[in-house]
């Protein structure tokens, strides 16, 4: 009995080694790769910069489809291989012309999140877009997918000038239940074509099949809790279509779906379940429930009367199944900030 003891004292002596070991590699390797990333971030920027000189110095301007480009590419592949076609090097020159100084970027993005940061003319848009990457671990498809979804401009348009402007600086600060709320919600990787006859139940169920996408367009903070989650009332049974937790606000958040014109009972019935969450659902440390009524169409006025009094927070927001007109939303923003 003794001896074996022994054996598992020291096998566990062993695991704690392998299990340092293991810790220390792993850490010199993402050190690596960040060295890598930084050092390919600098390179970039680098060959925009002597490209943008060369230019200054009256020489032929580095535009795309220019013979610049051609022979550069050309020249620089033979000498270095791949990495150096002639959009990738018109990528490099942008970079520089946006980032001209090095200390501004952030090495906790990689080269292709850069590239697609670059196509966002705008510059507070890309300032966002580039301090939520960031803060929320944005791979470049998940980058990618916000900057077509319109996402800066659909949160921008519920701000004021002044809030516009922090976006940029600080991305999206989630600190009170309206600011985890979009209006509109897109659902475009759902893939169902606007003519389609879309019933409740089937809307559900592309969301939880598309649930990894659909948390991206929630945003932070986000956690799945069930689908159909009962309430049960004096024998009476009554189900919420999604149920959420924030764990930044630490509260459930409750979703309903509504194929059709949100009318007052959906307001009305949300605000029954959030009275139930509150009294039955919620612990020690969980703040008020929120309420999400999401509807293909809304009437404004409606909600507004639908709602005047309640002191649950509930929100109506639209649905669209489709990318929004990126164009449009920007000039809105425009508007908004010339005000």
């Amino acid at each position: 009995m003794l001896v074996m003891n022994n054996q598992i004292q020291n096998f566990e002596i062993y695991q704690k080694l392998v299990d340092s070991i293991g810790i220390a590699i792993e850490n010199a390797r993402q050190r690596a790769i960040q060295t890598v990333n930084n050092e390919l971030l600098r390179a970039n920027w680098e060959v925009g910069k002597y490209i943008v000189e060369y230019e200054q110095n009256g020489n032929e301007k580095a535009e795309y489809g220019s013979s610049l480009l051609t022979n550069l590419s050309k020249d620089l592949k033979s000498r270095f291989g791949k990495g150096f076609s002639k959009s990738n090097i018109y990528l490099m020159r942008q970079f520089y012309l946006k980032y001209q100084i090095f200390q501004s970027v952030t090495g906790k993005l990689t080269w292709t999140h850069y590239a697609e940061l670059l196509s966002v003319s705008d510059d507070i848009a890309r300032g966002f877009y580039e301090v939520q990457a960031v803060n929320e671990k944005w791979s470049v498809r998940e980058l990618k997918r916000q900057i077509n979804s319109s996402l800066f401009e659909r949160i921008a348009l519920s701000k004021d000038k002044k809030g516009v402007l922090k976006l940029s600086q600080k991305g999206l600060v989630v600190s009170e239940p309206k600011d985890i709320v979009k209006d509109p919600y897109v659902l475009e990787f759902l893939q169902i074509a606007e003519d389609y006859r879309v019933t409740e139940s089937k809307l559900e169920q592309k969301i939880i099949d598309h649930l990894q996408t659909f948390l991206l367009e929630l945003g932070k903070g986000f956690s799945f809790v069930g689908r159909q989650y009962r309430i049960t009332l004096d024998n009476d049974h009554y189900y919420v279509d999604l149920v959420f937790y924030h764990r930044i606000l630490k509260c459930f958040v409750l979703i309903d779906l509504k194929t059709k014109h949100v009318k007052h009972q959906d307001i009305g019935q949300m605000n029954m379940y959030l009275n139930y969450f509150k009294s039955e659902e919620n612990t020690d440390g969980d703040n008020s429930p929120i309420g999400i009524v999401l509807g293909a169409d809304k009437n404004d006025i409606l909600v507004e009367y639908a709602i005047g009094g309640i002191s649950n927070n509930i929100f109506v927001s639209k649905y669209q199944l489709y990318l929004p007109d990126r164009k449009v939303l920007e000039q809105k923003v425009k508007e908004l900030i010339t005000e």
